[in-house]
């Protein structure tokens, strides 16, 4: 269990460490381009405001124009091809922005269809990313037969290995054929492709949005399987370190549970004696004494007071008998602190441990 705590406030320290330093690296990178960036536009609009001697209100409501007609730069963005296009986006979850619904029945239709089309897809891609791996394990498993290696069985490593590699063919066969299609660089393609893939889904770069490209049945095609056969592979590898993770914790779930089984294997009863879970008696209290019936560690025996005087028990060991008798827990004695011990101390009664306990209890103890 200490072990579970620790893991999970290193995760919480690193991924929040993790972020820090992203923020960090991008205000590094991004900040400065920003801020030359909204200069040269805020000159621009002064230029333009100043040749053609329009107000600021107007050359506001051209630049408003210039952003809507901006989501509709592919054209037929909601007829079956782009609408396709749309409702997988949505059910994978990447959410470009590209186009969005603008009528209150399509807001209404998307909140609906996303409600049930997202688990649709979760569950989906996680049963295909499960059956990918027990392909790649059988896989793996003939490939070491074949070159004869002692250890044929398919481990996690080798998967996360051949999911990974299978992951980085399709992210770069993407990048290749997006570059040719959309006119980008290699580093804008792969760009996409890992935003797309990773479900992160920015919408700077989005494909199809060029003119008549959703006329290509052929391309359209082509970019849906992109989608859904990359974010299967990607589905693969995470259900790999999901699993891999969660066995991990199983496993220091289980060494808890054997610590903690190992820590109850005995009771103290009211009686002072100390019993087995199954009930047999390890220890007992014969006059004063203790009798110990089985090996126990000093640490059981130990006991630790406040207080400086001699007032606790001592344990002394007995040559009598063992007494195997079974039986249930009833009282606390010789393990607890005297009571009349205490008092001939100088303890007064409301000091006691036992005030906890009944009347019934304290006289009893009182008249012994």
């Amino acid at each position: 269990m200490r072990r579970q705590n620790v893991r999970t406030l290193s995760l919480v320290v690193v991924t929040f460490t993790y972020l820090l330093v992203g923020a960090a690296v991008f205000d590094h990178f991004e900040s400065t381009t920003e801020e030359n960036r909204y200069y040269l536009i805020d000159k621009v609009r002064d230029l333009m405001v100043d040749k053609y001697n329009i107000s600021k209100l107007e050359y506001d409501f051209i630049e408003q124009v210039i952003i809507e007609r901006r989501q509709y730069r592919g054209d037929n963005q909601w007829k079956f091809q782009g609408a396709l296009y749309f409702v997988t986006v949505v059910v994978a979850m990447i959410g470009y922005g590209h186009s969005t619904p603008s009528t209150v029945p399509g807001k209404a239709f998307c909140i609906i269809y996303a409600g049930f089309g997202i688990p649709l897809g979760m569950v989906m891609f996680q049963s295909i990313g499960e059956r990918l791996n027990k392909f790649i394990s059988v896989v793996i498993k003939k490939v070491k037969r074949f070159l004869g290696c002692g250890n044929t069985e398919a481990t996690e490593v080798n998967q996360l290995m051949v999911t990974g590699t299978l992951s980085a063919v399709v992210m770069t066969t993407g990048a290749a054929v997006f570059s040719k299609y959309e006119g980008w660089s290699y580093l804008d393609s792969f760009y996409y492709c890992f935003i797309t893939l990773t479900t992160i889904g920015f919408g700077d770069f989005v494909a199809l949005q060029k003119e008549d490209a959703l006329q290509q049945p052929g391309y359209v095609v082509l970019s849906l399987i992109f989608i859904l056969f990359g974010l299967t592979v990607v589905a693969a590898s995470i259900n790999l370190l999901v699993l891999r993770f969660m066995t991990i914790n199983s496993e220091d779930a289980r060494a808890g549970d054997l610590e903690m089984q190992a820590a109850n294997q005995s009771v103290v009863t009211q009686d002072g004696e100390l019993m087995a879970v199954n009930g047999k008696l390890l220890s007992a209290n014969y006059g004063g004494g203790t009798m110990l019936h089985t090996p126990i560690t000093t640490s059981v025996l130990s006991v630790t007071t406040v207080c400086s005087c001699t007032c606790f028990p001592k344990h002394s060991h007995y040559s009598k008998s063992p007494d195997t008798r079974n039986r249930s827990p009833s009282r606390i004695s010789t393990l607890l602190v005297d009571p009349q011990a205490m008092l001939n101390c100088g303890h007064s009664k409301s000091s006691l441990p036992y005030d906890v306990i009944d009347n019934f209890f304290w006289n009893k103890r009182a008249s012994i």
